[in-house]
């Protein structure tokens, strides 16, 4: 269960960029964040538009000194006091993650950001560098993983409940934009936009997340090679695509797909993941995300639910229940418990307890540059005649 009496010494004092006013995902950071009093959000540049900040900042309790118009300023001013952001929290269109990533971390602050961490593995391992360089914690946005049965499943996997795992099947397909929405949407409208979104739109925007449930439940799982076919069924949206599929070979011969699309018409959110193994098979759906089916060939199927003593309850990951079982936590739960593991890793960080860091589970920079490089090797092969590419 969790323990809402533990603390760290002093909370993080935390800063934001982006999120402002009618922002969803800004919402939902600020929710989780300050949850458990692991941060305590001081400054932020919330809007491009200065007065926007500053009155938008002042309605959630901020100073309104400490509302800056840019997040430059913002790193230069709160360098120079004594109560200075020691963590900033990247919640911008994707073109800006790599420089206000990279100016966070240069400014000795600890970075929480957005998925894609940015547009090539090669400004992510900059970012990889860059952090080890100034002992900084990257902290990526992955916030389905912290639902307590995606690491149930992690702890099956890598106790052999489901034998050899043979198959990986991974989708998030939506449908809420099976139309051009993003004529009359600017929140849509920004990814779909090359100079903005980048390279990739469905399978940089949620196939990313999908890729890395799978990551997290397969212990050691490593692509071999991929290919990928991806498609603009609203034209307008070239190249960017709307739809795409992936077939991966894993090393160790285990094999899997990928669909991500936000046309698929009729559909909520479609985020499942399938573990087939030699001896049974997992899938979970964030839909029902307190859920967990497990079917073992010959027997009942059976549905795990979390907050039960049958769970691997001593990993943390699995026994964070912050209600009993029955209740239904849902996605703020699941990004509070990022947010929980993010703070633990800043202070390990600030405290050099190296020992903690090596072995504890949260969405660090090597997801993020795991994410990128999928999106760099899905573009390869779909844009050369869908052809197979090595994931090296």
């Amino acid at each position: 269960m969790f323990n809402e009496e533990k603390r760290l010494s002093k909370a993080l004092r935390w800063g934001m960029i982006g999120g402002g006013r009618g922002s969803q995902i800004g919402y939902i950071h600020r929710a989780a964040a300050e949850r458990d009093h692991f941060f305590q959000l001081v400054a932020g540049s919330f809007d491009i538009n200065p007065q926007k900040c500053v009155d938008f900042g002042t309605n959630i309790g901020i100073d309104p000194e400490r509302c800056y118009p840019d997040y430059r300023t913002m790193f230069a001013e709160e360098a120079k006091r004594k109560d200075g952001i020691q963590v900033v929290s990247i919640a911008t269109p994707n073109k800006f993650h790599y420089q206000m990533c990279k100016a966070a971390l240069q400014s000795g602050l600890h970075v929480i950001c957005e998925k894609p961490l940015c547009f090539t593995v090669s400004e992510a391992n900059e970012l990889k560098i860059l952090s080890e360089n100034r002992g900084r914690v990257i902290g990526i946005t992955y916030g389905y993983t912290g639902y307590q049965m995606v690491h149930q499943a992690r702890k099956m996997i890598e106790s052999g409940d489901l034998g050899d795992i043979r198959i990986i099947n991974m989708q998030f397909a939506h449908g809420w934009h099976s139309t051009e929405i993003e004529a009359n949407d600017p929140g849509t409208k920004w990814r779909v936009s090359p100079e903005i979104a980048g390279p990739s739109y469905v399978l940089g925007d949620i196939g990313t997340h999908a890729y890395y449930l799978a990551e997290v439940m397969v212990p050691n799982l490593k692509v071999k090679e991929l290919v990928c076919s991806r498609q603009s069924f609203i034209t307008s949206r070239a190249p960017l695509e709307d739809n795409a599929h992936v077939i991966f070979h894993f090393e160790g011969g285990a094999v899997g797909t990928l669909w991500a699309s936000c046309v698929n018409a009729g559909a909520i959110h479609e985020q499942k993941i399938r573990v087939v193994g030699s001896k049974a098979s997992l899938e979970w759906w964030d839909e029902h995300p307190n859920q967990l089916a497990y079917e073992v060939q010959g027997q009942p199927k059976q549905i795990l639910d979390r907050g039960h003593s049958y769970l691997y309850n001593a990993d943390p990951a699995v026994g964070v229940n912050r209600i009993g079982a029955g209740h239904a936590e849902g996605l703020f739960e699941s990004w509070a418990n990022l947010y929980h593991r993010f703070g633990l890793a800043m202070d390990a960080k600030n405290k050099g307890d190296q020992a903690l860091l090596d072995n504890f589970w949260y969405p660090d920079i090597h997801a993020g540059i795991e994410g990128v490089r999928l999106i760099e090797k899905c573009i390869e092969s779909a844009d050369n005649g869908c052809k197979w590419v090595s994931y090296d």
